[in-house]
């Protein structure tokens, strides 16, 4: 199951099919207060127990899981997802690296210099460590920054990528001062370049489209992290991780780390029996029991992370008419759910009302009145777009307005549907609740649109921008992560005004509007922002709620 939500790469855009939240009791009310809550809001701090590498002892093996085993270890490839990126984030370089309050340096053990040289046009220089290479033995070198762009610059659909922010933007990539430099020269301005390169793969993995889907699709052909995959079991569901013999940094404290494929049910039982070392919690029953179990801590610090419903906007959904999907919105109580799914363990709990920035965070700002709770009206505009009560359902045209909610198969999330489900049911709309297991939950069944609602969540960071091309902009011949299939020439088109801009209050400012239309659209309707509380065991340091900051792979490990 999904553990702690750590990947150094900060980047936005990446699904999480587990839950991130937890009803406790959706009727009853949520029990007792007497455990400590904190906000809900982005802070510059984080809790992780740290401690200095001469507190640490050498050796040791970190256990996490999986919600289900990776359909490929490309983890900018369309059928990957948070939890790959998790993963091959402890093997594989990047450029940055940031702090609890989100500050941005660039990560040595692999660049020596990052810098923006030029405006006009915006210039890039990437100097690479001299000592990095692959664990092949081969350099890290200019000519891998230059065919992972071509990859993923959307220059070539044959490349099925999930993103292209960034990449898109780039005119070319040339050779420096010598081939451990790259010179990357934007044709249109990119507001959030700090986080291109932001994780690099060989260029054998995507010299072609058919090297990009397969190279990598059963484990990593060549890495360069601190840590290698060791060994892949996909008949055991788990995949071991151990210390890179090539590695040139500071030698990690850890042996080994090993990922578990875990039902989600199961993971508090593997914490409280000394089978994984770390578990996110949700919810005040989650955090009671995971605070009550000996030799485990409750780590909290607010995470850039939230849960949503999306909706399928696609050509011949039910869901096709922007107007049906804003009612439809209107008639979803969020206050409700995220007051029955966080009370007691943040203060005063609140929806989350913006899609690209979380609460706490700069920027934010609530652009979601179009959608506000207001059932008396979505009934209103229901029977304005002639979906009329027939009995307890709405039908039109002999068509009932019975909606399919898809989620991964846990009752987290199937709680959290539940209550739309009872709020839907007093406008005469009826959701109906689809469960799937996580094997397959995207490549079979979200990515194919057999959804009318999904539900899963969200993983932002410290560059929230990127968010908007990949998931917000839509062009029918590349939907990238926009699930729903929704968009329009006009918000695409203040979208890539929005990520141009180099001035970042203004950037701020467009990507607000770029919100609001995101709003008017009906696009998705997000939940809440995830508290980040997370269990780990007492005596694991430099691990736990991380919030902004980037963990260092090689100070994890266990106290002496």
């Amino acid at each position: 199951m999904t553990t702690a939500r750590i990947a150094r790469r900060r980047r936005v855009g990446i699904r999480v099919a587990a839950p991130a939240v937890a009803i406790a009791l959706i009727l009853s009310g949520c029990g007792s207060n007497d455990l400590e809550t904190s906000s809900s809001s982005l802070t510059s701090s984080n809790d992780i127990n740290p401690k200095e590498r001469g507190e640490l002892r050498e050796g040791g093996n970190l256990r996490l899981a999986l919600t289900n085993f990776p359909a490929t270890f490309n983890s900018s490839h369309i059928d990957s997802d948070g939890e790959v990126s998790d993963l091959v984030a402890w093997t594989l370089p990047g450029t940055i690296k940031s702090n609890a309050a989100g500050e941005i340096t660039t990560d040595t053990n692999f660049f020596t210099e990052v810098k923006l040289t030029d405006t006009s046009p915006q210039t890039i220089v990437y100097t690479i460590n001299p000592k990095a290479v692959w664990t092949d033995g081969t350099p890290i070198t200019w000519e891998d920054l230059r065919s992972q762009w071509y990859a993923l610059s959307g220059r070539d659909n044959a490349f099925q990528v999930k993103a292209t922010q960034g990449y898109a933007q780039v005119d070319r990539v040339e050779r420096g001062a010598d081939d451990r430099q790259a010179i990357v020269t934007f044709g249109q301005h990119y507001a959030e370049w700090q986080g291109l390169f932001d994780i690099i793969y060989p260029k054998a993995s995507t010299a072609t489209p058919q090297a990009f889907d397969a190279v990598d699709r059963n484990g990593l052909a060549v890495s360069a992290g601190p840590f290698v995959i060791t060994s892949i079991d996909k008949a055991q569901q788990r995949i071991v991780l151990g210390r890179n013999p090539k590695w040139w940094g500071e030698t990690p404290k850890l042996d080994t780390v090993t990922y578990s494929v875990l039902d989600y049910s199961a993971r508090l039982n593997a914490l409280q029996n000394n089978e994984l070392d770390a578990a996110t919690v949700s919810g005040l029953d989650e955090v009671k029991t995971a605070s009550n179990a000996p030799g485990i801590k409750v780590r909290r610090a607010p995470a850039p992370r939230f849960s949503h419903f999306t909706f399928n906007g696609a050509p011949g959904s039910i869901l096709e008419d922007p107007k049906l999907r804003v009612a439809i919105s209107k008639g979803i109580d969020r206050q409700a759910i995220a007051t029955a799914s966080q009370q007691g363990v943040v203060t005063d709990p609140k929806p989350l009302n913006n899609h690209i920035f979380v609460a706490g965070q700069k920027g934010y700002q609530d652009n979601a009145a179009s959608v506000a709770y207001n059932p008396e009206q979505a009934a209103k505009e229901l029977d304005d777009l002639g979906w009329k009560l027939n009995g307890d359902v709405r039908e039109k045209d002999g068509r009932k307005l019975e909606i399919r909610d898809v989620m991964y198969q846990q009752e987290l999330w199937i709680q959290v549907a539940q209550i739309a489900q009872q709020n839907l049911a007093k406008i005469g709309v009826k959701l109906i609740i689809q469960t799937y297991p996580g094997n397959g939950l995207f490549t079979d069944v979200v990515d194919p649109g057999n959804f009318d609602i999904v539900q899963f969540s969200w993983t932002g960071g410290i560059l929230p921008l990127g968010a908007l091309p990949q998931i917000y902009a839509y062009n029918p011949a590349h939907p990238l992560s926009n699930k729903g299939k929704i968009g329009s020439p006009e918000l695409n088109a203040l979208i890539e005004q929005t990520i141009a801009e180099l001035d970042p209050e203004k950037a701020i400012q467009l990507a607000n509007q770029c919100d609001k239309m995101i709003f008017d659209e009906g696009f998705s309707l997000p939940i809440t922002q995830s508290p980040g509380t997370i269990a780990v065991r007492e005596g694991l340091a430099n691990y736990g709620a991380f919030g902004l900051a980037s963990p260092d792979y090689t100070t994890i490990g266990f106290v002496k």
